[in-house]
């Protein structure tokens, strides 16, 4: 038996030693656990409730009719009111601005969407604060308009945020994972000692990625659009051209992280430390409003974030490129910045 186990034990310390030895699975079972408690520990940390955001609607010629309505419910700690002209208040309603629109008149019309959680809390609060106002003792007949806002759902909020995470990846591991496995095959001494420049080389590798970039970004939007009824409200060449830009961005980024790396653990481990982040900030799956407004400025300047709200805002707001200039120009100077140094810095072995 001692003959039999002597050995397993030696192999098992071997393979042991050998994984502590790999950055990458030190980062994936050690800190990326703790990295991502502590992110979203931040992001959902026990607060006080923030004021639900609700609009009175403003009719044409009812506009003492909606300031009375608006001073019921300014008093109410648990809502923040604005009185707005219809159309606005209706505009807010399905950006998801507000929860709640109230039009004032006998009876008080509430607008809402139905598949909101915030919306739904809203019109019980809104409700209960009108007629505790009243006294209770003439209470106000109401009657319920639900709506199904496109632009304001979670699905909506949802799928620029996976494009955006999608082209994060592609670029990234597309483009870093081929450099490094080309110098781990020695290919690249090989082209070495060819009339070859390096940016002619690197600069390849972008042109192939966005060759792929088109059907990758129509197969994801296509389905979403059709499957979801996700609203596409800008201009379609604009938002082409923030996907391109988000694309160009993460391949700089991409080849910079493969730039010297010269194996694929440790590329890996690079790629990984610069998209965790990403991931868990950049607000894919959930806005990252929620996280303090001290890490704003940073979580503002990543290039995915930035990515990210231009995405949305071209989608679901119908925003011009002139009004994202902020958003873009964070992924145009990322990728600027990324590309010149992947440049000036490569290795080919």
């Amino acid at each position: 038996m001692g003959e039999y186990l002597r050995p397993l034990m030696e192999l098992t310390l071997a393979r042991l030693r050998e994984q502590l030895r790999q950055p990458e699975v030190l980062f994936w079972v050690f800190a990326f656990p703790l990295l991502l408690a502590v992110a979203l520990g931040v992001a959902f940390r026990n607060r006080p409730p923030s004021p639900i955001r609700i609009a009175v609607a403003a009719e044409p010629g009812s506009r003492a009719a909606a300031d009375s309505v608006g001073a019921l419910l300014a008093g109410t700690p648990r809502l923040a009111v604005a009185v707005l002209p219809a159309s606005q208040a209706a505009e807010r309603l399905r950006q998801g601005s507000v929860a709640l629109v109230v039009v004032p008149g006998n009876p008080v019309v509430y607008r809402w969407d139905s598949t909101r959680a915030d919306s739904r809390t809203a019109r019980l609060v809104t409700d209960d604060a009108l007629q505790s106002a009243l006294g209770r003792k003439s209470v106000r007949a109401v009657a319920d308009r639900t709506v199904m806002a496109r632009g304001s759902r979670y699905i909506d909020f949802l799928i620029p945020g996976l494009l955006g995470m999608d082209l994060m990846g592609t670029g990234m591991w597309g483009l870093g994972y081929a450099v490094v496995d080309a110098r781990k095959r020695r290919l690249m001494k090989r082209l070495l000692a060819s009339p070859m420049r390096r940016s002619q080389y690197l600069l390849s590798f972008v042109l192939a990625r966005l060759a792929l970039l088109g059907p990758e970004v129509m197969v994801l939007i296509g389905f979403a659009m059709l499957a979801f009824g996700v609203p596409m409200r800008g201009s379609l060449a604009g938002f082409a051209v923030v996907a391109v830009i988000g694309a160009l961005c993460f391949a700089g980024l991409g080849l910079l992280t493969a730039s010297r790396a010269r194996t694929v653990e440790m590329v890996s481990g690079l790629m990984n430390l610069v998209m965790m982040p990403m991931w868990v900030l950049s607000g894919v799956f959930f806005s990252s409003a929620n996280f303090p407004a001290a890490m704003q400025p940073f979580i503002k300047a990543l290039p995915l974030t930035a990515l990210n709200d231009a995405l949305r805002g071209i989608m679901l707001d119908g925003a011009s490129l002139a009004a994202l200039a902020g958003p873009v120009a964070i992924c145009v100077a990322w990728g600027v910045v990324s590309l010149a140094v992947a440049l000036k810095i490569f290795r080919w072995v």
